[in-house]
């Protein structure tokens, strides 16, 4: 990204991650989605980079970032992909900041909020639900939009050799249904993302089957302790309750008592398809 820094940030033993920063000012992370690098946030970083410190990783298993093993199902829980984040910040000098996270980035940062309230100032998580909740309203023939996450949920083995039969194909097919505009990821960029993917299908599929189990305890134990998200939240996603039946406000309002939710009518990749409508939302979410 022009106008940024690039470094590798040790965030635990044997895991660095590649990092963008760029700006001055109050600092802002900014979390990448699947199937995306922290390139996602190319626009809306270099809005905010006029008055924040924007910090762009790639998170762990992703792009130029490190993949570590997963042997024990809990490598890429989001609990240690949120301990990530805040070790990342604190390398760079920041022991509280405003987060942002999009898609598989955003359950990250709901993580982060949860476990690190006293680091996260302020949360925007864009077009998800969080886990446990999005598994409790997959349900009919209209979840069928969903059959990646029942097929990286599998055990170790066979969805790691149907992805990589043809990943491109694979991760290609989200790059196109979930765009509302497709020419919202220049070329160049959709090659880099899937480029990024092939090399890492591995860690990705992890990610994904982390969802599936250790995710869920995690999120369970805190719904059942009563544990909410202090700080000041914003969530923009699409109206994917009127095809699943459900109300995605109260869902979240009952993770998020301080909320401010916004059901819009641009795509999944909302950050390259809206970057000055998304970089407004958070910059109203910091001035809450």
């Amino acid at each position: 990204m022009p106008g940024f820094e690039y470094a590798r940030v040790q965030v635990a033993d044997g895991v660095s991650l590649h990092t963008a920063v760029g700006g001055s000012g109050s600092p802002v992370v900014l979390l990448h989605g699947f199937p995306q690098t922290h390139l996602m946030w190319r626009h809306v970083a270099a809005d905010l980079a006029a008055d924040h410190t924007v910090i762009c990783p790639d998170l762990r298993g992703y792009g130029a970032s490190d993949k570590p093993a997963d042997p024990d199902g809990t490598a890429y829980g989001k609990r240690v992909m949120a301990a990530d984040t805040v070790a990342m910040a604190r390398a760079l000098g920041h022991e509280r900041f405003a987060l942002a996270g999009h898609d598989r980035g955003a359950l990250v940062a709901f993580r982060a909020g949860l476990d690190h309230p006293a680091a996260v100032t302020h949360l925007a998580c864009l077009d998800v639900l969080p886990t446990l909740d999005m598994w409790e309203v997959m349900h009919g023939v209209e979840a069928a939009v969903g059959f990646h996450l029942y097929l990286m949920a599998q055990p170790p083995g066979l969805p790691e050799r149907m992805i990589a039969a043809d990943p491109d194909g694979f991760f290609g097919h989200f790059l196109d249904l979930w765009a509302g505009d497709r020419e919202a990821i220049e070329a160049p960029v959709r090659a880099a993302y899937l480029a990024a993917c092939r090399a890492a299908v591995p860690s990705i599929v992890a990610d994904y089957r982390a969802s599936a189990g250790v995710d869920i305890a995690h999120d369970r134990a805190d719904r059942d302790a009563g544990r909410v998200l202090e700080m000041p939240v914003s969530v923009l996603q699409q109206d994917w309750g009127a095809a699943l039946g459900f109300d995605a406000r109260d869902l979240w309002s009952a993770w998020a008592p301080r909320l401010s939710h916004r059901t819009v009518g641009f795509g999944h990749f909302m950050a390259e398809e809206a970057p000055e409508e998304i970089a407004g939302e958070i910059r109203e979410l910091l001035a809450r």
